[in-house]
C-alpha cells in the first residue's frame, strides 16, 4: 500500500481568534488532486499556507513522507512549488528574469528551456518584456509558466485560473491533471468548476466541516 506523501492529524486552524476548522484528517497520495473549496473565510487559504509550512496549527500535525513537516523543512523545499493567490513576480524584471530566478529556488534552467515554459502559456515573444508592462492575466501566464519547467512533485497552488481566459483554463486544466497521472500531486483552491480531472481527482468542502 502507497504511504501518503502529505498527512494531516486532527488539524485545526484559528484565525484572527475564529476557530475555522477543526478535526482535519487528510492522506494525500502520489497521483492526487485535491480541490479545497468553500465560502469565503472558511480557511481555504490558511489550510494551503498550513500545509506548505507558511503558518503553525492551532492543534494537530502535518507530517511530509511520515515525518512531522516541522522537522522536514529542507525536504519541504525540494518537494514543494507554491504559487500563491498573488502572481508573486517582480514587475521590474522581464518574465524570462522572472522565471530565471524562481527556477533557481530548485533547479536552475537555462535560457531554451525558460522560453519553452513561456512559449507553452502563450507568452512568446514577450521574454524581454518587463513584467510591469502585463496585464493581469500575462503576469499570472508568467507565474504558471513555473509548471511547465522541471518541477518538484508536490504543487500547492491558491486559485490558479484568476485572470485566465477561457483557453488558458483548459489547458492548465489539462496540464495539472497530467501532473497527477504521472505521479505528482496537487493541492489546490478554486471557485472554478474543473472539468478535466485525474483519476485520483478528491474535493474537501471546508464550508462543510467549519468548526
Amino acid at each position: 500500500m502507497t504511504s501518503p506523501f502529505l498527512e494531516t492529524q486532527s488539524l485545526a486552524c484559528e484565525r484572527d481568534w475564529r476557530l475555522l476548522f477543526e478535526h482535519l484528517d487528510l492522506q494525500l497520495l502520489p497521483g492526487q488532486m485535491l480541490q479545497i473549496s468553500g465560502p469565503n473565510g472558511s480557511g481555504k487559504t490558511s489550510l494551503l499556507r498550513l500545509l506548505c509550512g507558511l503558518m503553525q496549527p492551532t492543534a494537530g500535525e502535518i507530517l511530509l513522507q511520515g515525518q512531522p513537516l516541522h522537522t522536514q523543512r529542507h525536504a519541504l523545499a525540494r518537494n514543494l512549488l507554491w504559487i500563491g493567490h498573488a502572481a508573486g513576480i517582480k514587475g521590474l524584471l522581464t518574465a524570462e528574469e522572472n522565471l530565471l530566478w524562481l527556477s533557481a529556488l530548485h533547479v536552475t534552467q537555462d535560457r531554451e528551456a525558460i522560453w519553452q515554459a513561456l512559449a507553452a502559456v502563450g507568452l512568446r515573444g514577450f521574454e524581454d518584456v518587463p513584467c510591469h508592462t502585463l496585464s493581469a492575466g500575462q503576469q499570472r501566464r508568467v507565474a504558471l509558466a513555473r509548471l511547465y519547467l522541471p518541477a518538484p512533485p508536490l504543487w500547492i497552488l491558491d486559485e490558479p485560473f484568476t485572470a485566465l481566459d477561457k483557453h488558458g483554463v483548459a489547458q492548465l486544466e489539462r496540464h495539472l491533471a497530467s501532473h497527477c497521472e504521472q505521479g505528482g500531486l496537487v493541492i489546490l483552491t478554486t471557485h472554478h468548476n474543473l472539468q478535466d480531472k485525474p483519476a485520483g481527482y478528491r474535493e474537501l468542502d471546508l464550508g462543510q466541516i467549519a468548526a
